[in-house]
Order: structure tokens, then C-alpha cells, then sequence
């Protein structure tokens, strides 16, 4: 994989046939599917397909919104909606297609049920997501789009248009919608609860201060503030394409806030710094996160901007030296997931010859593989124990091999030299080295410690050991071990190690 293509962590994903079914259940492409239905007999539209005042309170009261103040608004859009997406085609008339400049109320044409209307019933669910991906698209450049009071407030009577006074950048705009898709798509990819909310303010945040930052500025709270407020904008537009939950900023802590001219961002009850926020509390300035539908979505835009972005069940068809190149970078639950996937795509004595053949090498991944392929093989059953046996002989295998048959309480285990202890010991600590979750550095520690207190002497037979790592393995002791004197032996042993390999 090139060095400089990005990659994010794995996800799961549902079904295809789950996600369709979701996509088109989604309020605003219900609606759309709906009113492209309803448009079959044709319906008069105006330049660009606009729904013109008089079928649109039809269409209204069709959805059953004619109840609802914003009925008419959700109406259009949803219109708007069938026409981007072709479930709905526009026939122009006579003096739309001459290019005469026609009134705002005028028809321009008329809408029919288009092709893609068909799509919805009878077609596959593929079909029906590059549907939904299409109308998605659309909805995020409205989202991204600038307030239309502020546009109506400039276009007055001789007014012009001044996007500089808008204070809005297009591709700024979309660039930090993006960023922020980005992140709640890594979020969710990390966290074991896919479905766990993120609070909005933490989320504004995360794009806004720097991450070395140990206290923001009033001006960057201010500014996380004004993101977050414009935030919540834009997650009341994508909610209803179904690419987010979102819980909207509470309407009532809004209003404070216009009064008073605070910032818009969490605080302590009654501005105490004694008492913890509540749940109630973060609640109230915005809840998100992305449906499974979203995280479709947001990673099919990450792969066509040649992101690598995995998801579960990508590997299943690949090698085993992919796969094993593949699972140390991913989480536990993850890894654990997809090496269950491969492994039910073959027989168990074939999986194991193709994981221990993956295992082998000396570079520098090696020992991480090799770990991944011992974890991958504790998934296997007892009927792939004949390639186990056929490697405990085998100077990188044999340690993995010997803990896979005792594990199952297997006759015949043959007893491990030292040399092949102390080459297995070197082994799994370099496959932990570059790990950089804190919980893994602490096991590491507490294993180097109970190395050196279980084997007096450790490091006078541990420089010996033929692993290219070792010298490396015996450094991080040194870095590791808690107790000074033992450090010091490490890292005598660590220049011994590195003077015998350079020899």
C-alpha cells in the first residue's frame, strides 16, 4: 500500500439489502418516491422543475403535511428532491424550449414519473443506493449552502448579490462539512457502540483547535461556537436523507443565548467548576451520529477520493499474507470479525498451512503477522491440529504452534527448548512494540517485569537470541522496566545485542 494514500480504520457495514431498505425509508426520499407516484397523471412545474403554488398545496396535502407550518417547505424539498434524482422527468413546453424568459409562476414544463421511479420496486438494492447516494449528494450541497434569510435580505429591491459580506466560502463550506463527516465516520469506526452520540460541541471542536492546544483562547471558543450553531444548521437538513440521527440544539438554550450574548458551549451548572455536566446537560447543545446508511455513504465518498477505507469482510477473498498484513491496525472486535469471515470461507486444515506459510518471514512486520496469525488460528477447531504439528520444529512457528495444542488440551506436546522460549519472547514483544493504545504499553510493561522476575538472569541469555528484533526488544525493556537496575542490564544487554548482530 503507497505510504501517502490515507487510511482510515475498518467499519461494518450492513447488508446492501438492510441499507436499501433503510434508504428508502428515509422521510425525504419517502416523500420524494411518493410525490414522483403522485405526479403520473402530470404535473405543471416551472424553469428547473420547481413545483408551482398551485400543485404544490395539492402535493402537500397528498403527503398529509397540509397541517404543518413548514408542510409546504418539506414538500418542496422532498420535489426537489424527485427531480434531482430522475424519479421524476420534466417534458419542457413549447415556450420553455424556444428560451423565452417565462414568469416565476409560469409552467415551463410538465413532470412525469421518471425511469428511476421503477428502480425503487424492481430493482436491486444496489439500484436503489445509487438513487439515494444521488439525492444524498444534493442534500449535502444544500446543507452546505448559505443561509437563505441572509441571501433574501440582500436581494431586496436593487439589491445585489455580495457573497463577501455573506461571509461564505463554497468550497470552505463543503471542505469542513466534509471534515466533519470525516470525523464522526472515525469515531464511529473506533468505538466498540457505533451507535454512541457525540456531543456537537465536541464535535465543532475537533475541527477548530489545534490539537496541541492545552487551553483555547476566547477568540477559538468563539469560533467552535459559531461552527457548532452553524452545525446544527446543517444536521437539521441532512437528518431527513437519513445520513445522520441528530438530536437539534435545545431551541429554549438558543433563545439564552441571543438574549444574553453567551457562548454558545456547555456549562457547569450554574457556572460551578465542582459539578460535573449530566447527561441532560450535554443533551441540550446537540446529539449526533451517523446511521449505518451514513456510514455507507461517507465512506463510498471517502473510496472515490482514494481513501483506503476497509470495511468488514473486505479481506475474505484475499491471501493470507493480506490478511495478516491487514489485522494488527485493526481494533480487537474488528480483526476478530473479519478473520471469523475468512476463516468460514475455508476448510480448517487449509486455513492453518495458509496462516503459518503468511507467518514466516524476518522483516519487520513479521512479528506483528505472525501474532495476528496466532490469534486467527485460536479461531480455528482442532481439525486443523495436523498443520500445527507439521511446524514444531520450525524455529518462528513452533512457539504458536505448541500454544495452539496445549490450548486444547492436545497429547503430545513436545517441550520447548530455551532458545525457542527465548526467540518466542522476543518475538511477541516486537509485535507489541508500535502499538500505541496506552492499555497495550501497560500489558507490556507489566509482561517485561514478570519476564525479569521470573528468569534470573534474562538478559545474559537474552542478547543471544537470533531475531533480528532483538536488539530493538531489549531497548524498549530498558525504556519499559520499572525498576532502574534492571533498566540498566537491559540496555547493556541492547548494546551487546546490536554489537553482535553488526559483527
Amino acid at each position: 500500500m503507497s505510504a501517502d494514500r490515507p487510511t482510515l480504520p475498518p467499519v461494518r457495514l450492513h447488508s446492501e439489502a438492510e441499507l436499501a431498505r433503510d434508504a428508502l425509508s428515509a422521510p425525504l426520499m419517502a416523500r420524494a418516491a411518493k410525490l414522483a407516484r403522485w405526479a403520473e397523471p402530470g404535473v405543471p412545474v416551472g424553469v428547473g422543475g420547481q413545483i408551482l403554488e398551485e400543485p404544490l398545496a395539492a402535493a402537500t396535502e397528498h403527503l398529509g403535511l397540509a397541517g404543518d407550518e413548514d408542510g409546504p417547505a418539506y414538500t418542496a424539498e422532498a420535489w426537489q428532491l424527485a427531480v434531482d434524482t430522475g424519479l421524476v422527468e420534466i417534458t419542457e413546453t413549447e415556450e420553455s424550449e424556444d428560451g423565452a424568459d417565462l414568469p416565476d409562476d409560469a409552467t415551463a414544463g410538465i413532470a412525469t414519473p421518471g425511469e428511476e421511479l421503477g428502480l425503487l420496486t424492481s430493482g436491486s438494492p444496489q439500484d436503489i443506493l445509487d438513487i439515494w447516494l444521488g439525492g444524498m449528494e444534493t442534500v449535502l450541497a444544500d446543507a452546505a449552502a448559505p443561509d437563505l434569510a441572509d441571501l433574501a435580505d440582500q436581494l431586496t429591491e436593487g439589491g445585489e448579490l455580495d457573497l463577501d459580506a455573506l461571509d461564505w466560502n463554497p468550497e470552505e463550506e463543503a471542505e469542513l462539512l466534509d471534515g466533519i463527516l470525516g470525523n464522526l465516520y472515525l469515531l464511529t469506526a473506533l468505538n466498540e457502540r457505533p451507535d454512541q452520540e457525540v456531543p456537537l460541541p465536541a464535535l465543532a471542536a475537533s475541527m477548530i483547535v489545534p490539537d496541541d492546544m492545552d487551553e483555547p483562547t476566547d477568540d477559538v471558543l468563539e469560533e467552535v461556537s459559531e461552527a457548532m450553531m452553524r452545525l446544527d444548521d446543517q444536521f437539521r437538513v441532512l437528518e431527513p436523507i437519513g445520513l445522520i440521527a441528530y438530536q437539534p440544539v435545545d431551541e429554549a438554550l438558543i433563545e439564552e443565548l441571543d438574549e444574553d450574548g453567551e457562548t454558545a458551549l456547555p456549562q457547569k451548572p450554574g457556572g460551578t467548576s465542582d459539578e460535573p455536566l449530566t447527561e441532560e446537560d450535554v443533551s441540550r447543545y446537540g446529539l449526533v451520529r451517523l446511521t449505518p446508511l451514513g456510514v455507507y455513504a461517507v465512506r463510498a465518498r471517502m473510496l472515490d477520493a482514494g481513501v483506503h477505507a476497509p470495511a468488514v469482510g473486505d479481506l475474505t477473498d484475499k491471501g493470507s499474507d493480506v490478511l495478516l498484513d491487514a489485522l494488527p491496525d485493526y481494533p480487537e472486535a474488528l480483526a476478530q470479525a473479519e478473520s471469523e469471515l475468512w476463516l468460514a470461507a475455508r476448510t480448517p486444515l487449509d486455513a492453518a498451512r495458509d496462516l503459518l506459510t503468511a507467518a514466516r518471514g524476518d522483516d519487520e512486520r513479521a512479528p506483528r503477522r505472525r501474532l495476528a496469525a496466532q490469534q486467527t488460528l485460536s479461531l480455528v477447531s482442532p481439525d486443523a491440529e495436523a498443520a500445527l504439528r507439521e511446524v514444531l520444529d520450525d524455529r518462528q512457528l513452533g512457539g504458536l504452534a505448541r500454544v495452539w495444542l496445549a490450548e486444547r488440551a492436545l497429547s503430545g506436546i513436545p517441550e520447548p527448548s530455551q532458545e525457542l522460549i527465548f526467540w518466542l519472547t522476543v518475538d511477541t514483544i516486537a509485535a507489541q512494540l508500535d502499538s500505541a493504545d496506552e492499555d497495550a504499553t501497560t500489558e507490556l510493561r507489566d509482561l517485561v517485569q514478570g519476564l525479569t522476575e521470573q528468569h534470573s538472569g534474562f538478559f545474559d541469555t537474552a542478547w543471544r537470541v537470533d531475531h533480528p528484533a532483538t536488539a530493538d526488544v531489549l531497548e524498549a525493556m530498558g525504556r519499559l522496566h520499572p525498576d532502574k537496575k534492571a533498566a540498566k542490564e537491559a540496555r547493556k544487554a541492547a548494546f551487546k545485542a546490536r554489537s553482535r548482530q553488526s559483527g
